[in-house]
C-alpha cells in the first residue's frame, strides 16, 4: 500500500527534471521562477524496463495488506475472500487496459482528474481532483491506523493513541526535513515482504496438509459454497479494492521506460501480478481459516495480520510477518504523506487553497511547512477510527477516479479523435472502456453507505467551490497536478491553468 496513491504528474508541456531539493530548491519568493526554468529542464534518463517498472508498482500496492483486511472481508463475504478479490481484479483488469490507452497520448501525466481534465473539460477535471483528495488526505491516516493495530498486537498494555501520536510526530518530522524519493528502498521492501509471504504460505500448506484448517490444500470452499450470496462478495470486492490501490501508479514512471510502448503492459502486468499475490495469499489463508470467528472482533475491525502470524507460526512468525507489514506499511506512510503535503501546496501555488498557508515553503528545509503539519494533523484521527471506516471512503475516491478513467478513453479517442467507425475501434474505445465504467461503477455503488453518503456531499462541496473559485465559470480552472518524486529524480510542476 505504497499509497503514495496516484502519484500525480505535470501537464503534458513540462517533463523536467530538477535539481537537490524536493521542490526544486523553491522558496516563496522563486516560485515564479522555477515555474519557468522547469519547462526547460533536461529529459528524464529512460532506463527502467518492464519489470522493473512492475516491480516498482508493486511495491505501491504493497502485498501484505491482504492480510490486514483479510478478517474484515472474510466476515463481510462469509469466508470467500479469495473470490472477493477474484472479482476485483475482473472489475480493474478493464481499468488498467484504459490507464494505458490514456497513458500513451498524456504520457507525462499519471493522474485520472489529468485525463479528465484534458479529455473531458477542465471542471470535470477539477471535480475528479477534488473527489480524489478524499482518500490523498485519508491514506496516511490509514497507515498510521495499521500501524497502531500492530503495536497493540504486540504491547497490548500499552494505550493505542501513543502509538498513533508517537508515529505520526516522527512521519511529520521526517517529512518536514526531506521529501525525497524512496523507490530503491521501495524494492527492498517488495522483496522482504514477498519473501515472508512466501515463508508463510509454505507454512501454511504444510499444516492444511497434516489436517489444520480445512484439512486440505485444495478446496474450492474459498471461492464459493452453499452460503456464499454475489451481493457479499460484491461487497467484498469493493473493500479489496483498498488492497489494489497504486497500481496505476506505474504510469508516472512512463518519462523514464526504455520505450514508452511497454506502459501499456507495465500497468496491466502490475495489477495482474499483484492480484495473483492477493488470490494465493488469502486462498491459503482462508483454507486455513475458514471461519472468520477465529479472529477477535477488535482484529477484524483493524488489521488481522498480528493474529494470523501468532495463530500459524507462533510468536517468531507473528514478529517476523508484522515486521514485514510494518516496515512497508512505514514506506507507504512517507510516500503518501509527502505526496499528499506536495499536492496540497500546488494547490495553494495555484490559489486553489490559500496560497498564504497551503503555499508556504520553508526557506530552510525547502518544504511546505503548513501542508505537513495539516497532513500529520488528519492522520492523528486514526486514533479513534476503524480499519474499515476508512477504507471504505478512500475506496470512493479510488473508485470515482477508475471511473473516470475510462470514461476518459470514450471521450477522448471516440469523441475526440473520432476512432468509432471500425469494430474494433468500437470494441477498443467505446465497449472495453464501457465494461470497466460499468463494472467500477457497480462496486462504487456497493460501497458503505455512510462512505458513499459522506463522499457524494464532499463532491458537492467541490462543484460549489469551483463555481466560487471561477466566478461562475467566467475564470480560468486552476490545476491542481503534483509532481511526485520519480526515483529519486523530483520533477517540478509549473502549476498551469487550463482554460473553460
Amino acid at each position: 500500500m505504497l499509497r503514495s496513491l496516484y502519484p500525480r504528474h505535470q501537464p503534458t508541456d513540462a517533463t523536467p527534471d530538477r535539481a537537490p531539493h524536493p521542490l526544486g530548491g523553491a522558496t516563496n519568493e522563486n516560485l515564479a521562477a522555477d515555474a519557468a526554468t522547469s519547462r526547460s529542464g533536461a529529459k528524464l534518463a529512460r532506463t527502467l524496463g518492464l519489470w522493473s517498472i512492475v516491480g516498482l508498482g508493486l511495491g505501491y500496492m504493497t502485498p501484505t495488506v491482504v492480510f490486514d483486511t483479510f478478517g474484515l472481508v472474510a466476515d463481510k463475504t462469509n469466508n470467500v475472500v479469495p473470490a472477493a478479490y477474484a472479482v476485483a481484479l475482473v472489475v480493474l483488469v478493464f481499468t488498467a487496459i484504459s490507464y494505458g490507452k490514456m497513458v500513451r497520448v498524456i504520457p507525462s501525466a499519471g493522474s485520472a482528474y489529468t485525463y479528465a481534465r484534458e479529455s473531458i473539460h477542465p471542471g470535470v477535471g477539477f471535480v475528479v481532483g477534488w473527489t480524489a483528495l478524499i482518500d490523498y488526505m485519508l491514506l496516511p491516516m490509514v497507515n498510521a491506523l495499521i500501524l497502531r493495530s500492530y503495536m497493540e498486537a504486540l504491547f497490548p498494555d500499552v494505550p493505542g493513541w501513543i502509538w498513533v501520536v508517537v508515529f505520526t510526530a516522527g512521519v511529520t518530522g521526517v517529512i518536514y526535513l526531506t521529501m525525497r524519493g524512496t523507490s530503491n528502498v521501495n524494492m527492498v521492501l517488495l522483496v522482504f515482504s514477498i519473501l515472508v509471504m512466501t515463508v508463510f504460505v509454505v507454512m501454511v500448506v504444510v499444516q492444511l496438509v497434516g489436517g489444520a484448517g480445512a484439512g486440505t490444500a485444495v478446496s474450492l470452499a474459498p471461492f464459493a459454497h452453499s452460503d456464499v450470496q454475489f451481493g457479499a462478495v460484491l461487497a467484498g470486492a469493493t473493500v479489496v479494492c483498498f488492497s489494489f490501490i497504486g497500481f496505476d501508479a506505474v504510469s508516472m514512471y512512463s518519462e523514464e521506460a526504455k520505450t514508452p510502448k511497454i506502459m501499456p503492459r507495465a500497468i496491466v502486468l502490475t495489477l495482474i501480478v499483484g492480484g495473483l499475490i492477493f488470490l494465493i495469499a488469502s486462498y491459503v489463508t482462508q483454507l486455513r481459516f475458514p471461519d472468520a470467528t477465529a479472529f477477535p472482533q477488535e482484529a477484524i475491525e483493524d488489521s488481522t495480520l498480528p493474529e494470523i502470524g501468532v495463530q500459524v507460526g507462533g510468536p517468531v512468525l507473528q514478529a517476523v510477518l508484522t515486521a514485514a507489514g510494518f516496515a512497508a506499511t512505514l514506506a507507504s506512510w512517507l510516500a503518501s504523506h509527502a505526496s499528499v503535503a506536495r499536492m496540497l501546496m500546488v494547490m495553494g501555488r495555484n490559489n486553489v487553497l490559500p496560497r498564504r498557508i497551503f503555499g508556504f515553503i520553508n526557506p530552510k528545509t525547502h518544504t511546505p511547512t503548513f501542508s505537513i503539519v495539516i497532513v500529520g494533523l488528519v492522520s492523528l484521527f486514526a486514533i479513534s477510527f476503524t480499519l474499515e471506516q476508512i477504507a471504505a471512503y478512500i475506496n470512493y475516491g479510488a473508485l470515482v477516479a477508475f471511473t473516470f478513467v475510462n470514461i476518459s478513453v470514450i471521450a477522448w479517442f471516440a469523441v475526440r479523435k473520432g476512432l468509432r467507425k471500425t469494430p474494433g475501434d468500437i470494441a477498443r474505445y467505446i465497449v472495453m472502456p464501457a465494461i470497466g465504467m460499468v463494472l467500477t461503477g457497480l462496486l462504487w455503488v456497493n460501497l458503505d453507505m455512510h462512505a458513499l453518503v459522506g463522499g457524494l456531499i464532499w463532491t458537492g462541496l467541490g462543484v460549489v467551490y469551483l463555481v466560487i473559485l471561477t466566478r461562475g465559470f467566467r475564470r480560468p480552472i486552476a490545476s491542481f497536478d503534483e509532481n511526485q518524486p520519480v526515483t529519486g529524480v523530483n520533477k517540478v510542476a509549473p502549476g498551469p491553468r487550463s482554460e473553460v
